[in-house]
């Protein structure tokens, strides 16, 4: 049995990765993460803060041997600089707690993003190849990368870093998962007898746009992890499409049997700081799972991606080269999440 250890396990992509995980049956997953799941699970699961080292050195010493690393945790803080040190200490204090008591580390699994590109500083390169240089920094993805090379370096594990683009999924209280915030919105406007409009501005409406699935991902995140070939490298993983806003809108629309309009651009977040009694009135009318509006969605996030004006775009080819041939359709992605969220109920059906 491999033995994995997932950091950051309650997010979209981690919690993808702990079902996937346990799905292919030759696997031991021990998920960490701040919280205990709210689901039921076979893998194993520890709440846990990653910037305590002494909890972190304490709580691994006891997992026995880890033989993957899957680093998926995320702390999102104040500005740029303040995001290096609690998310480069995070993974040193992951690493070394299992370097010291796991002989037989073999690789460690990085999840970056298209933010390794500056997408979130303004227009840049696109398609975003991975022998692209780096921006200006700060970027807390180059000192966690920097750090692994360096870390690695003369012992008898290796790293790969993958960097996926809107990761979409299910996971609550995260903070970036478009395909939640899609769903409460449309379920919000609907609710208030709305047509579906876009809430970003006529420009970004038609940029081209690319996402992640998540399972997609997990399924990315194993390939880099038993592929030597992967070792020390850098990887976009996308669906392997692009969208624009204007044509999946009315597709949206259609799904959740509402009618659309013309986009209107509003300050998002604003906007949705008073839904909340509306969304509690939603949960017991339709008996949805109580989960709070605060964690259903985040409309920050949503914000920044709806009023991007300039193309979101990675290359796909290196991965495909290398061996990683999945690929999905977001539109039939979205819709079929919806679906999933209705049937699971998350959103009205």
């Amino acid at each position: 049995m491999k033995k994995a250890l997932v950091a950051g396990a309650l997010g979209v992509s981690g919690r993808a990765l702990v079902n996937h995980l346990v799905s292919l049956g030759d696997w031991e997953v021990i998920g960490l993460s701040r919280r205990k799941p709210e689901f039921e699970t076979p893998a194993r699961y520890v709440a846990i803060d990653l910037l305590n080292r002494p909890a972190v050195e304490a709580c691994i010493g006891e997992l026995g041997e880890v033989t993957h690393i899957f680093y998926a945790a995320l702390q999102m803080v104040g500005n740029f600089f303040e995001e290096i040190a609690p998310n480069l200490a995070m993974l040193q204090n992951t690493v070394e707690a299992v370097e010291r008591s796991s002989r037989g580390l073999r690789k460690v699994v990085l999840l970056e993003g298209a933010k390794y590109y500056g997408a979130h500083l303004g227009p840049y390169k696109t398609p975003a190849k991975e022998s692209d240089p780096r921006h200006m920094p700060p970027n807390f993805y180059y000192d966690q990368e920097d750090y692994l090379v360096a870390r690695c370096s003369g012992k008898s594990w290796s790293w790969t870093a993958l960097r996926p683009s809107s990761i979409c999924g299910f996971a609550v209280g995260n903070p970036m998962n478009m395909a939640t915030v899609l769903a409460v919105y449309a379920s919000l406007c609907k609710e208030m007898g709305l047509p579906l409009r876009f809430p970003g501005t006529a420009a970004s409406y038609g940029i081209l746009m690319e996402m992640t699935d998540a399972e997609l991902l997990a399924k990315a995140m194993v390939w880099a992890a038993e592929s030597d070939r992967c070792n020390g490298q850098g990887f976009n993983i996308t669906n392997g499409d692009f969208h624009r806003w204007q044509h999946l809108w009315p597709r949206l629309a259609e799904f959740f049997d509402m009618p659309y309009a013309s986009p209107q651009r509003f300050p998002l977040a604003l906007f949705m700081s008073d839904k909340g009694p509306l969304w509690d009135a939603m949960v017991k009318k339709y008996q949805l799972l109580p989960y709070s509006f605060r964690d259903a969605a985040s409309w920050q996030f949503g914000e920044v991606i709806f009023n991007l004006e300039y193309d979101v775009m990675s290359d796909m080819t290196k991965a495909r080269q290398f061996g990683f041939h999945e690929a999905i359709d977001t539109e039939e992605m979205l819709l079929r999440m919806f679906a999933q969220f209705q049937k699971m109920r998350f959103i009205p059906g």
